[in-house]
């Protein structure tokens, strides 16, 4: 935890000079992550510290959709050292040989990672770990703060005629159909009744404005005043609104969100999966952390001790902690490829109708 006086950029520093020594032994090399852009490891200032500490230059390459991620693991094996996966899509990439196990003593800050979420079953398999328990946060919608002067407690106000031509989507089909699921009260990870929910999307259509596929997109419609309110992260919420400023809130509503958390992953293939560790084992690390979250936005760490060091008003510690916020949060489970097929059947129908 960061004490009295000591700042995280000083504390990354200290961390820093822990890293020389293994560096040394390791020798240079680079290291290649495939993210989404924005999504923290490629953070200008964190990268260059963990390179001066190390001598590992860091290399990104980006994915749009969860389905791209696997599809460049899949075409391109050993090029890439380190990879963020939703753990939805864990069971897949372990099962196609995609990531490799890691051993959980390489990662000093294992022990402080939120049992709940580093214990994870979808995590591990046959008795090895897979992935590193990073972030969690909730997928719903945020509202331009200059458009409403009371924010919304329910999700039926992505369907409300005042909003018509006015509403951002995200181009997903699992999301999509999710968000569908809890506004007719149905279970989003098994939703019985598909009628209402192609009705629900189908009555979307005249809503939307644009459909958006990453963070610069949306920041670059809102920030453009094409938005009334759009679905969205809550980490990319508080992104757009500390680093950015834009006058953006983040909903969970009464009725329910969507909760995802994010592993990061040793690549199979990876020439480098010691120093791979250590990045990762850099990324989770509390001083890293603290100083992403206060300074740009992020979502909110696996690790207890990053949490808890987090000034007492910020959102991933006020919000997120509340009992009752956390009640309304599902987590999103790992699906069948036939139910993942037949869903992006459903939103392309959907999709074709909106232009219909």
């Amino acid at each position: 935890m960061i004490s009295e006086g000591m700042t995280a950029r000083t504390g990354l520093a200290v961390l820093a000079a822990g890293l020389t020594l293994a560096a040394a032994q390791a020798g240079a090399a680079e290291i290649r992550v495939l993210n989404w852009q924005g999504y923290g490891t490629d953070e200008s200032w964190a990268v260059e510290a963990f390179s001066e500490a190390t001598g590992h230059e860091v290399v990104h390459d980006y994915f749009n959709s969860e389905q791209e991620m696997l599809t460049k693991l899949r075409t391109n094996p050993g090029a890439y050292d380190v990879v963020l996966i939703n753990s939805a899509f864990m069971p897949t990439a372990i099962g196609e040989g995609l990531i490799e196990p890691i051993d959980p003593e390489s990662i000093d800050n294992f022990p402080d990672l939120s049992p709940s979420l580093r214990d994870a079953p979808v995590l591990s398999d046959a008795g090895d770990l897979y992935g590193i328990a990073w972030l969690w946060g909730v997928t719903s919608f945020a509202v331009n703060t200059d458009v409403f002067e009371e924010i919304p407690a329910s999700i039926q106000v992505l369907w409300d005629p005042e909003h018509e031509g006015r509403v951002g989507w995200r181009d997903d089909a699992v999301e999509s159909i999710q968000l569908a699921a809890i506004a007719t009260g149905q279970d989003m990870n098994d939703p019985q009744d598909m009628d209402a929910i192609r009705e629900k999307l189908l009555a979307l259509g005249p809503q939307i404005r644009t459909f958006w596929s990453s963070e610069d997109e949306w920041n670059k419609a809102m920030s453009s005043g094409q938005f009334d309110l759009a679905t969205y992260w809550s980490g990319s919420a508080a992104r757009s609104a500390t680093a950015f400023g834009l006058p953006v809130e983040f909903v969970i509503p009464e009725e329910g969100a969507i909760g995802w958390f994010d592993a990061l992953t040793v690549a199979a293939g990876s020439s480098n999966p010691d120093v791979a560790a250590a990045f990762i084992d850099w990324m989770v690390d509390p001083e890293f952390y603290v100083e992403w979250d206060t300074r740009v936005g992020a979502p909110v760490s696996s690790n207890t001790m990053a949490v808890a060091a987090l000034p007492d008003d910020a959102i991933n510690k006020t919000v997120f902690g509340d009992p009752a916020v956390s009640e309304r949060i599902t987590f999103m489970e790992p699906m069948s490829d036939d139910r993942r097929e037949q869903w992006l059947e459903l939103w392309q129908e959907v999709k074709t109708e909106f232009l219909n």
